[in-house]
């Protein structure tokens, strides 16, 4: 196993150089850490910064020390899609659409149906006046698919799966496709144009297909685990660059709206832009530097309580400081508050580790036996040109 990332600008020799599986290469832990720092960043600045009642007062005037820094936490789910284009293309890459769909199937649901059963409980019995919910909108967020059947998300972080079910659906579409170096290149340079094409002129359906916004964070997430994966070529940097362009396009106006309205805070547009970027930035420097040798095995918990604490967080945190902001110092209660958020998320991720496997085995056997085709077909040849 090589020690170091090669850096070629040609096509390598693979007689000399045979390119590395994501099994063959160490574990970034470094992408555990900063997942986990943006779960918390969002947690954060949902329980400080966003508008709700909770605190008895905005809690923007709450926290005025915080809040003007929080509110960039905001950014926090871009930054989980970059970090998806990359791990997601990393774990697809040589293997087949039972699998890459069993995988990603079993990742996403066990966690989340639990989430929306005890946020639906909290928010239907023991605190409803924190959401006025119904039991069918309830059931129908255990779908996943509630934005499709025009329904209300239970919890409002639940908006991001929507996203990432799409481009796993284009991932499912490039692994039965073959994935190629050159497919791939494709793919990244074409996809967030045509979503920012069909964004622009308002076709909606098409927009909704293609990921919106978001196609350039998944597709730049990719891109750098290509190199990652291959080392650095003139390409694929100017094709991030370009997506970098694009997500920083999108991403300045929706925030500058989305902050002002549910914070009593102003963003800066250019801090807005910079960071943007900068969820890329991080993402590279993991991957392509010195960075992604770190031996730091204490981050891997924390990157598997990103999802949990992520889907478990908003409600659950808001119910406690409800309950406690009369009575204890802000700080104790937002403590509290995080406190009660992660252990949940521990016993989330403990039910996950129970279900998730035994659902991956079960939905990878059955789209063995029900599509044979599939699981006999020879993944395509990663270097064709």
């Amino acid at each position: 196993m090589a020690t170091t990332l090669r850096l070629r600008t040609s096509t390598p020799d693979l007689g000399k150089h045979p390119r590395m599986t994501a099994h063959d290469r160490p574990r970034l832990y470094a992408i555990d850490g900063v997942r986990f720092l943006a779960a918390v960043g969002v947690m954060l600045y949902h329980f400080t910064a966003r508008w709700s009642q909770v605190w008895g007062d905005d809690p923007g005037h709450v926290f005025p020390e915080t809040g003007p820094v929080l509110i960039y936490a905001v950014l926090g789910p871009e930054l989980f899609f970059v970090v998806s284009g990359f791990a997601i293309l990393m774990t697809a890459w040589g293997r087949d659409v039972p699998y890459v769909v069993a995988s990603r199937l079993a990742r996403l649901y066990p966690p989340y149906w639990i989430a929306v059963v005890a946020t639906s409980v909290l928010l239907l019995f023991i605190w409803p006046a924190g959401k006025d919910i119904s039991v069918h909108e309830a059931l129908v967020n255990l779908t996943m698919l509630q934005e499709l059947f025009d329904v209300r998300h239970v919890d409002g972080v639940y908006w991001t799966l929507w996203v990432e079910l799409r481009f796993y659906l284009i991932m499912v579409l490039l692994v039965a496709w073959g994935i190629t170096r050159k497919r791939l290149l494709w793919l990244c340079a074409l996809w967030p144009v045509l979503a920012q094409v069909a964004l622009e002129l308002g076709w909606e359906h098409a927009s909704t297909a293609l990921a919106d916004g978001y196609a350039p964070f998944f597709a730049g997430g990719m891109l750098l685990y290509l190199m990652h994966r291959e080392g650095h070529a003139v390409l694929p940097w100017l094709l991030v660059v370009m997506n970098v362009g694009l997500a920083v396009r999108n991403t300045v106006p929706w925030q500058m709206t989305s902050v002002t309205t549910n914070t009593v805070f102003t963003p800066n547009p250019w801090v807005l832009g910079v960071l943007t970027a900068g969820c890329f930035a991080a993402v590279a420097v993991i991957a392509l530097t010195r960075v992604q040798h770190l031996r730091a095995a204490w981050l891997m918990p924390l990157g598997a309580l990103t999802y949990p604490l992520y889907l478990i967080h908003e409600y659950w945190g808001w119910w406690a400081i409800d309950l406690l902001a009369p009575h204890a110092n802000r700080w104790l209660v937002l403590a509290a508050a995080c406190a009660l958020a992660v252990v949940l998320a521990i016993g989330l991720h403990a039910l996950e580790k129970r279900l998730s496997p035994r659902m991956r085995r079960s939905i990878e056997t059955s789209l063995r036996r029900a599509r044979p085709a599939l699981s006999l077909r020879t993944p395509r040849s990663t270097v064709r040109r």
